[in-house]
C-alpha cells in the first residue's frame, strides 16, 4: 500500500493569498513523513482538485488521504469537495480515497485566536470589544460554530463584548458588523478575521480598519489564524492519521 496526502485549500484570486497558502502547506509537507504529497485548490488557484489527484496516482499512490484545510464545515466539505473527487473514485474504483473534515471548533484554535490577539495587543482590557470576521455560509451549522468561537474568545479575553459578522452569504454583513460594534465600544474595537490566510477578502478587512484608524478610532486588526503554529499542528496530525477527527466543543 502507497499512500497519498492530498492537501486541499479553498483558493484564492490573491496572488498574495495563494503564495501564503502555498508556503503554509510546504511547510507541513516538510513535517509528514509520507511517500506522496500533492497540494491542490477547490477553486481560483491552481492546481485543482483533479490533477492534484491525478498526480497521486502517477506517483503509485494505492489509497489517498484528502485532507481539507477549512476551518468550519459547510458547503465546500460537504458538497463541493466530495462532488470534485466523485468522478476520480469512479476513474480509479481500486484506490482507496478518505476525506478528513474540517478542523471544526476546537479549544486549541480558540486558544490561539486569543493568544494571536494578545500578541498583537498586549494586555486586553475588558472595555475592549471584539469582532470576529468569518468567511460566510448559508449552512446554519455556520452560525452554530460562531456561536461558540465567540463565547470561548469572550471568556478567554475577559471583554465586555464579542460581536459576529460576515463578508458573504450571511447576515450580518462585515460593513453592518464594524459600524455597530463601532458605535458602543467603548474601549479598543479588536477585528479577528476567522480566516486561514491573506486574500481578498482579508484585503476589504484592511481597508476598512485602515479607514477607521486614519479618522481616529482605536481599533487593531489581527493576523490570519494560520500564523499560529497550532494550525499547522492540527494539519499535520490530520495528515499523519494521528488526530482521531473528532471535534472538541469549546468549553464555555
Amino acid at each position: 500500500m502507497t499512500k497519498a496526502i492530498l492537501y486541499v485549500g479553498h483558493g484564492t484570486r490573491s496572488k498574495k493569498g495563494s503564495e501564503e497558502a502555498k508556503e503554509f502547506l510546504g511547510r507541513v509537507i516538510g513535517r509528514v513523513d509520507a511517500p506522496i504529497q500533492e497540494i491542490s485548490f477547490l477553486e481560483l488557484t491552481e492546481p485543482f482538485i483533479p490533477e492534484g489527484f491525478e498526480r497521486c496516482v502517477e506517483k503509485g499512490a494505492t489509497e489517498i488521504t484528502v485532507v481539507p484545510i477549512f476551518l468550519l464545515t459547510a458547503g465546500h466539505i460537504k458538497e463541493d469537495i466530495p462532488e470534485a473527487l466523485a468522478p476520480l473514485r469512479v476513474k480509479y474504483p481500486e484506490l482507496r480515497v478518505e476525506i478528513a473534515p474540517a478542523f471544526g471548533v476546537q479549544e486549541r484554535i480558540v486558544d490561539a485566536i486569543s493568544e494571536l490577539v494578545v500578541a498583537t495587543v498586549g494586555k486586553v482590557d475588558a472595555a475592549d470589544s471584539v469582532l470576529l470576521v468569518g468567511r460566510g455560509s448559508s449552512d446554519p451549522a455556520i452560525h452554530e460554530a460562531f456561536s461558540d468561537i465567540k463565547n470561548g474568545v469572550g471568556e478567554r479575553l475577559g471583554v465586555s463584548r464579542v460581536d459576529v459578522c460576515y463578508l458573504a452569504a450571511t447576515t450580518p454583513l462585515f460593513a453592518e458588523g464594524i459600524e455597530e460594534i463601532s458605535v458602543g465600544a467603548v474601549g479598543r474595537v479588536l477585528v479577528v478575521p476567522y480566516l486561514l490566510f491573506a486574500g481578498l477578502l482579508l484585503s476589504e478587512v484592511e481597508r476598512e480598519v485602515r479607514k477607521r484608524r486614519r479618522s481616529g478610532q482605536d481599533i487593531l486588526l489581527m493576523e490570519p489564524l494560520s500564523r499560529h503554529g497550532v494550525i499547522q499542528d492540527i494539519v499535520v496530525e490530520r495528515a499523519l492519521g494521528k488526530e482521531d477527527w473528532r471535534v472538541a466543543t469549546v468549553n464555555h
